[in-house]
C-alpha cells in the first residue's frame, strides 16, 4: 500500500462536481460531507440529521429563482439563499408549475419539481420542510458556523409561515408575517432600515403639518402686589399651530421636524415643545423606530456573528 494514500484531503481534493442525490433513510450521525453538491439532495426519512457534518468551503445548495415575477398585479424577487430540493419541490406544486420534459435542463427562474410532483399526498408539505431546516441549522450551529446557519433559519421561518395546519397556529403565522415584512425574519437588514427610513419620513411629514407649533411659547409672569408683599406666577401657554398648509411646508419646519425624529429614535426624546398631535406622534415614533432600528442591528450581527 502506498503512504500517499493515507495523506489528508489537500493531496487528495475531492473530486469536482460531487453531488449526492439523496440521504434518505440514513444515519446522519456520522456522516461527514466534504465539498459536494446537495441542490438536488433529498433529506426527508433521514435519521438524526441534526449530526450531520457538512465540511468544505464548496459545499452547494439549491438558489431560489432568479428575476422578478408576477403575482397578480406586485412583482415578486425572491431574496437570494440557499434552500432545500424539498422546498423547491413544495414550492413547485404551491404554484401549480407544470412537469417539465424529460431531459429538459430546469429554468433559473422557476422552482423545480420533484418526481412526486403530480402527487401531492407524497409531496413534502411545509411542516416537513421547516423540520429538516430546523435539524440542518443545529448542524451548522453546533459546528459554530452561524452565519452559515442563517439561510436555513431564514427557510424554517418560511414554512412556517406559509404552513395551514395545525401545527403552526394562526397567532404564530401573523407574528411571522410581520416578522418577515419588516426585517426578513432579523436576517435582512436592507429591510429593516428601508423602514425605519419611511417611519422617520412620515413622522418628519406628520410633525410639519400637525406637531411643530407656529412658535415656541414664551412663558409668562403674571404678579399680585398685596400689602408689601408680591406674589410671581409663571405659565407657559400650550404650544398651537395656526398656520396654513403652505406656511407649514418650509425648509426650517422640515430641519426642526427631523431633529426631532431622530431624537425620538436615537435619544427617546426630542425635549422640543409640540402640540397635542405632536406629542401622540413622538410617542408613536419612539415606539416604533427604536424597535426597527434594533431589528436591523440584529440583522447585521445575524448575518456576520461568529
Amino acid at each position: 500500500m502506498e503512504e500517499d494514500l493515507l495523506a489528508g484531503p489537500e493531496s487528495h481534493p475531492s473530486p469536482a462536481g460531487v453531488r449526492v442525490i439523496s440521504v434518505q433513510g440514513v444515519d446522519a450521525s456520522h456522516l461527514v460531507l466534504t465539498d459536494t453538491n446537495l441542490s438536488d439532495c433529498l433529506f426527508s426519512g433521514a435519521f438524526h440529521l441534526d449530526q450531520i457534518r457538512l465540511e468544505g468551503g464548496r459545499t452547494t445548495f439549491a438558489p431560489t429563482p432568479t428575476g422578478w415575477h408576477r403575482r397578480g398585479l406586485r412583482l415578486v424577487h425572491w431574496t437570494r439563499r440557499r434552500i432545500l430540493a424539498e422546498e423547491h419541490h413544495w414550492r413547485a406544486h404551491a404554484a401549480g408549475q407544470p412537469v417539465p420534459a424529460a431531459g429538459t435542463p430546469s429554468e433559473p427562474r422557476l422552482w423545480r419539481p420533484g418526481a412526486h410532483h403530480r402527487d401531492p399526498a407524497r409531496s413534502p408539505d411545509p411542516a416537513s420542510v421547516a423540520a429538516l431546516y430546523r435539524q440542518l441549522r443545529k448542524a451548522f450551529e453546533d459546528g459554530k458556523n452561524e452565519p452559515g446557519a442563517a439561510d436555513f433559519y431564514y427557510g424554517e421561518c418560511e414554512m412556517r409561515r406559509h404552513d395551514l395546519s395545525d401545527t403552526t397556529p394562526k397567532s404564530e403565522r401573523r407574528l411571522l408575517w410581520a416578522y418577515w415584512l419588516l426585517s426578513g425574519y432579523g436576517l435582512r437588514p436592507s429591510r429593516a432600515f428601508t423602514w425605519l427610513l419611511a417611519a422617520m419620513s412620515l413622522t418628519v411629514m406628520l410633525l410639519m403639518g400637525f406637531g411643530l407649533p407656529t412658535h415656541d411659547p414664551d412663558p409668562a409672569t403674571t404678579g399680585t402686589l398685596t400689602g408689601t408683599k408680591i406674589s410671581l406666577h409663571t405659565s407657559t401657554p400650550d404650544p398651537t399651530l395656526h398656520d396654513s398648509w403652505t406656511q407649514r411646508r418650509t425648509w426650517a419646519r422640515a430641519e426642526k421636524a427631523t431633529r426631532v425624529a431622530i431624537n425620538s429614535v436615537v435619544f427617546r426624546s426630542s425635549g422640543q415643545n409640540l402640540t397635542v398631535p405632536g406629542n401622540y406622534i413622538e410617542m408613536a415614533s419612539r415606539l416604533l423606530e427604536p424597535t426597527l432600528l434594533a431589528l436591523g442591528i440584529l440583522a447585521i450581527r445575524g448575518r456576520i456573528k461568529r
